[in-house]
């Protein structure tokens, strides 16, 4: 179970940075939110993968941690939020410069037309 787990977190954390270095916007929000999704199964890990145990101190002799899982809830709502954020500023950007690249460069222009250099020229 513990090598599934870690294959999962690896391959979310893999494909989120891959998708960060793209260049354009959605795939970047995609990314955040996959690298945070693996950020979140590891802080979850971290409270040992047990099943049937107490999470309180003192009534049982094995117990699992209650932090890790009150971060990942937290961190959970905190990502929900920054990715709506995001998705939004994504939205004004591309509204604004008709572009959706990352950097905020234009692509290339196309060429002049006949028409439009006949004018430049003049």
């Amino acid at each position: 179970m513990e090598l599934l787990f870690a294959l999962v977190i690896g391959a979310l954390t893999a494909s989120g940075v891959y998708l960060l270095l793209r260049a354009r916007t959605f795939p970047v929000i995609m990314g955040l939110t996959l690298l945070s999704y693996g950020v979140n199964l590891f802080l979850f890990a971290t409270g040992r993968l047990a099943t049937g145990q107490q999470p309180v101190i003192g009534t049982a002799s094995n117990y699992s941690d209650p932090l890790p899982q009150a971060l990942v809830l937290t961190a959970i709502v905190i990502g929900f939020a920054m990715t709506a954020f995001l998705v939004v500023l994504a939205l004004r950007n591309l509204a604004d410069n008709e572009n959706d690249h990352v950097d905020g460069q234009r692509e290339k222009p196309s060429p002049p037309s006949k028409h439009e250099q006949e004018v430049s020229s003049k």
